[in-house]
């Protein structure tokens, strides 16, 4: 997957999100409905001032909008998920956090 393709299904996910259809957010972001379909759909790359303005809009730092863990797959998340439990492990206060974090996040799925 390219970074076009990438960062418009990041943009997607992160508009919806925030409840906003492609009308609302273009118009947040002043560019036209098509455009930013084709950003979402990979077709097109934002500008500067488009990134910007997104940036703003969803109130997120840049790095947020370019890390893309999201699409790994489930072997890799749960490894991931596991490898972060064993560095915090020895730790209880961070072990607890972790525990509220993901039974609040389990409750919160039904």
């Amino acid at each position: 997957m390219n970074i076009k393709n990438l960062l418009g299904e990041k943009v997607k996910r992160l508009r919806k999100m925030r409840g906003y259809t492609q009308e609302q957010f273009a118009e947040i972001i002043d560019i036209t409905p098509r455009n930013l379909c084709r950003i979402e759909s990979g077709q097109n790359f934002v500008t500067a001032e488009t990134l910007d303005k997104i940036l703003n809009a969803l109130n997120i730092p840049a790095d947020i909008l370019f890390t893309y863990e999201h699409l790994k797959d489930d072997k890799e998340l749960l490894a991931d998920i596991y490898t972060y439990i064993d560095k915090i492990k020895i730790n209880h206060k961070q072990l607890e956090k972790t525990y509220r974090l993901l039974r609040f996040m389990a409750e919160d799925e039904f």
